[in-house]
């Protein structure tokens, strides 16, 4: 006979495995918490970078794809040979409660499709009683569960190879893939997200670099620009000089268009390009142009340069 002790241990037992169950179930809990919290805050994560991305790819041109269209790099999936199409109904698998016919296990001759009565093994009905059982002596149906102990009877049907199985009504149960673990890939979904926000401003700090002279300061690069368009203006003094020494220009249009015209036509080619080639693909606010240098520069490099060409040629006569 059980003493008291007895039931106070066993008391005791039961209260400590309660209590572990209680601490269990709290940390489980816990767990589920904070892996609920792990996966809003990556989903906001991505939801944001997918909206950078996009604004991106609308500064650049880039349009975004239709939402039914497969992510670039996607294998494309192979549809299962008997299935129906995507976005045809899929037909429900037959409920009756008659017995599965097995596909033949030898090479022998398989048996022809029954038109009427139960369900064969691809849910035509087979011949036989009215109520939909099988006839007497006709072949093995039914599965293991049906003819317990026979060796020519499996669970599944078996066939020969090169010959196909028919298909049983539900499917074959498909063999269960690893359980994967949350954190690992909560972590590894982590990691991918810390991957693209460094991507992002890589992608970032090149679209704010202008495709004219990258590397160079915004006044450098003007600068550059001004002088060059200034450049190609004193060759076309040049060439106006040696049209009015033949007589082919007058000295007053020589004069308008070196003091005016040249000038003016490097300033605006200066800004034009600055503007097309100078300016970043993503920037805050309109970058600088320096007019005010680009003044100075075309108006002062054409005249300068046609008193050095005569201050050249007086010294070479």
């Amino acid at each position: 006979m059980s003493t008291f002790e007895d039931y106070a241990a066993l008391a005791r037992h039961l209260a400590a495995q309660r209590q572990a169950g209680e601490q269990g179930a709290a940390a489980e809990s816990a767990r589920q918490r904070d892996l609920h919290a792990a996966v809003d805050y990556l989903d906001r994560r991505l939801t944001a970078q997918g909206q950078r991305l996009d604004q991106l790819g609308h500064t650049i041109g880039s349009p975004p794809p239709p939402p039914g269209q497969p992510a670039p790099g996607a294998a494309p999936v192979a549809p299962t040979p008997g299935a129906p199409a995507s976005g045809a109904p899929v037909p429900a698998a037959p409920t009756s409660g008659a017995p599965v016919s097995a596909a033949p296990t030898s090479g022998g001759p398989a048996a022809a499709a029954p038109t009427s009565g139960g369900l064969s093994a691809v849910g035509v009905p087979s011949a036989g009683r009215p109520d939909g059982l099988p006839q007497p002596g006709a072949g093995s149906v039914g599965g293991a569960a049906a003819a317990p102990g026979r060796p020519e009877v499996g669970a599944y049907p078996q066939g020969s190879p090169g010959e196909t199985a028919l298909a049983v009504p539900g499917g074959v149960p498909a063999p269960r893939a690893g359980e994967l673990d949350p954190a690992a890939e909560l972590e590894s979904a982590r990691r991918w997200a810390d991957e693209a926000d460094r991507l992002s401003q890589q992608v970032e700090l090149l679209a704010q670099r202008p495709a004219l002279l990258p590397t160079w300061s915004p006044m450098a690069r003007a600068l550059a620009v001004y002088l060059g368009c200034a450049g190609v203006g004193v060759l076309l003094m040049l060439v106006m000089v040696l049209a009015s020494g033949i007589g082919a220009l007058g000295l007053g249009t020589l004069y308008t268009w070196m003091c005016a015209g040249l000038p003016a036509l490097s300033l605006i080619a200066g800004w034009l390009i600055l503007g097309r080639w100078g300016t970043p693909a993503v920037v805050a606010g309109t970058p600088p142009r320096y007019p005010l240098l680009g003044i100075l520069v075309c108006f002062l490099a054409v005249p300068l340069a046609y008193c050095g060409y005569l201050l050249m040629f007086r010294a070479l006569r």
